[in-house]
């Protein structure tokens, strides 16, 4: 959706979380008949419709992204998202290998996903605007979940190659059940990223997944 299309969000009138401003921008793209591909405004201009800070509108962003209702596309914006996508294939060449080593060698590949996520972790640290950082990690007051938390690492980072791996080692490395232990690795890990700490943000993946 073009941003000069005419169309625009009504005033947040609820509490300003952004949680609230989830459930709004979903009713917006349901009452307005958005399709897959279909753009919304840019941030800037979303914010100042909504009446919210843009470090809260990030967080919704991320949020609805961790949900698959949309897609945030560097240089381009927030694209609207089936709610059910096909998982990637296998391809060939590299990809095609590492998914077989994925199902011959499950320890390795823990390993191998490991190394990944401290990829995408270092790089989710080295991320110049602090604000976003703090945006998408910073300690809200309830348990994390690895699902989010890697979601809103992968949007930091903006690697897609680190990101491509990650898909493919998933099927064989899994991410780990969320509880009181994941969480609390997943609060280091999150601190470390918030402080711009790449080395710290790499170091605290080392056993994340077993």
């Amino acid at each position: 959706m073009d941003a000069g299309s005419g169309r625009a969000l009504p005033p947040l009138r609820r509490e300003r979380l952004y949680e609230s401003l989830v459930a709004h921008i979903s009713d917006f793209i349901e009452a307005q008949g958005l399709v897959s591909g279909d753009r919304l405004p840019p941030e800037r201009q979303l914010a100042a419709e909504l009446g919210v800070s843009r470090a809260t509108l990030s967080r919704a962003l991320a949020a609805l992204e961790t949900r698959g209702r949309i897609e945030v596309r560097h240089g381009i914006g927030a694209l609207v998202r089936e709610p059910d996508i096909d998982p990637p294939n296998r391809g060939s060449g590299i990809e095609r290998q590492v998914a077989e080593r994925a199902e011959s060698a499950p320890a390795e590949v823990l390993t191998a996903r490991e190394a990944v996520l401290a990829g995408l972790a270092r790089a989710a640290a080295a991320h110049h605007q602090g604000s976003l950082r703090i945006a998408m990690l910073a300690d809200d007051g309830r348990a994390r979940t690895f699902d989010h938390t890697w979601r809103c690492i992968r949007r930091l980072a903006g690697v897609s190659l680190l990101a491509d791996l990650d898909d493919m080692l998933a099927a064989s490395a899994p991410a780990p059940a969320d509880s009181r232990e994941v969480s609390a690795r997943l609060d280091v890990l999150a601190d470390a990223i918030v402080a711009g700490d790449p080395s710290a943000a790499a170091t605290a993946c080392d056993g994340l997944l077993g």
